[in-house]
Parts: C-alpha cells; structure tokens; sequence
C-alpha cells in the first residue's frame, strides 16, 4: 500500500491531527543515499518531521526546507518538501552504525548531536521567506521538532517519530505524528491526552503490527474522538533534471567551464538529494561558454 498521511480534528476541533505512513518515503531515500541503519533512523525521522511540517502549513505548490545541523557525525541533514506531499531529502555522512543506545534503540541522537540548530524557511509566494531557527534541545527530533513548532510558530504540539530499520539496513516502518493543540482546548481534555501520549508505543512498532495512521491518532485521542477530514498521498520525489543542473553551471563563470573543458573534457555532476547522475559534453560546456560571453558583449 502507498505511504498516506491523514488530517483530522479530535474533540470538536479542540486539537489538529495528523499521521502519516511514510515507509516507501523513506525507503526510497535509504536506497538511493546508502544510508547505514543508525543514519537511517535520523534522516527518516527528519523525512516525517517534515512532512508533518509541510502538508499542514503548505498549499500544494508552497515548498519548505528544512536543515538540521547539529554537532554528530552525520552532519547536515537537508530535506525539501511541499504541500502536496513530495519530499527529498540527504544527509551528509550517510554511512553511520553506531552502537544502541541505553534504550536498546538505534542511536539517533549520536547521529545528530545535542548542540546546533534546527532550521525551517517556507516560501510561501511571498516576496521573503518565511525563516524560523530553533537549537537544537534532543538530538531526537521529536522533542526537536515539538520545540520548533511551539517556539517558532507559536502551535504547542506533540510530535512522535519512529523508524524501524531491518538487519539488512531496509526500512520496516516509518511513520509518526503530530498533535496541535488549538486556543480553545480544555485543561481536562489535554490532560486525557498527555496521559494518553505517555502510553503510546513506539509509532513504528505499533505500525509493524499492521496499524494505520488512522489508528495511531485513534490510540492516542480515543476511538470516536477524531473526525478524519483528508487523506493524501505522501511520496520521494526529487525534480532535479539535465536542464536544471545545465542552468546551474551556467553560473559558474567561463573561466571553470573553459578548465572542465581542458582538463576534464566534460563535466559530472551529482544531485545531492536524489544520486542522479548527469553528464555534460565538451559541446555542451562549450556552448555555455559562447553563451556566457556573448551575453556580456
């Protein structure tokens, strides 16, 4: 089945919920960047951290980035989305296993680190970008991600993010979920949620068990408290090209393209966030050369 993220609201509209399935999402991102199981956990972690971010405060064609730069080994960590659900994202060292943690679990905050930032700019069509910056206060990413949402867009929420990740470093299950708690909410009603919250398992283990993202938010709100108002699909999708990357070059300056024409015959360059590959003939270079210097003339 297709990875989904549902929205809804619980308790005639006291909370904003979300959940998602995004274990193909992250799967594919495993696939293409190589990533060890420990690196995998951190960059699929900040894949549904994102995604949670971006289709319930994007419309469809508004894109967000969002960076991670913290002070572990996997150093940053970069993904981009927008509001109909496509996402690509990298990590920079994605060739990371470390031991488990106190917990038993994979070791995410050694990955990311306890010291640095968490970055989001969303541009949203408007002439600037709308930038937020929080530190980082786990290394976890979901106590990070709560963090950012109630320091920097004023939304206090609850943010739970899990990726289970096979022996052979294949993704089982990511997934995770965010519950907004909106001005009108009862006292009461919040705590029958926080208790709630502190019994949840570990989303992707309760996903393993063949639970859906509709059923995540029924466990922690309580069947018959969540009325499901959309469903959408959620997937890796990276829109790098030949073209782009060829425009791209363009800005280099003669004086490079005229050293990769002598020296390298063509040029190779590499998408970061996907691994596409794409190659560039002397003619081709050449011709942004003439094209670069007749412009100036």
């Amino acid at each position: 089945m297709s990875d989904y993220l549902v929205k809804g609201l619980a308790f005639g509209g006291q909370f904003r919920v979300y959940a998602v399935d995004a274990t193909q999402t992250v799967s594919e991102a495993q696939r293409r960047h190589d990533t060890w199981n420990t690196a995998s956990a951190a960059l699929g972690r900040m894949m549904v951290g994102s995604l949670l971010i971006a289709t319930t405060g994007l419309k469809d064609e508004q894109k967000m980035t969002v960076m991670i730069n913290g002070n572990g080994p996997g150093g940053r960590m970069v993904a981009d989305a927008n509001g109909r659900g496509d996402i690509k994202a990298y990590i920079a060292n994605p060739h990371i296993s470390l031991p488990l943690n106190e917990k038993g679990k994979l070791d995410v905050r050694g990955v990311v680190g306890t010291e640095g930032t968490l970055t989001v700019i969303k541009d949203l069509g408007l002439k600037e970008p709308f930038s937020g910056q929080v530190p980082i206060v786990s290394g976890e990413l979901g106590e990070d991600f709560t963090y950012y949402m109630a320091n920097s867009e004023q939304i206090p929420s609850a943010v739970g993010l899990s990726v289970l990740v096979d022996t052979d470093d294949s993704i089982k299950v990511a997934g995770g979920f965010m519950i907004q708690v909106m001005p009108d909410a009862l006292d009461e009603t919040i705590s029958i949620v926080e208790k709630n919250l502190q019994d949840m398992p570990l989303v992707s283990r309760f996903m393993d068990e063949g639970n859906t993202p509709e059923a995540v938010l029924e466990r922690i709100l309580g069947e018959g408290n969540v009325q499901f108002i959309e469903k959408m699909p959620v997937q890796f999708h990276c829109d790098c090209s030949h073209d782009r990357f060829k425009d791209g070059m363009a800005a280099i300056g003669t004086d490079e393209l005229k050293e990769m024409i002598e020296e390298d015959h063509g040029a190779e360059v590499v998408c970061h966030f996907c691994g596409e590959r794409y190659h560039y003939s002397e003619e081709e270079l050449t011709e942004l050369v003439m094209s670069s210097e007749s412009s100036k003339r």
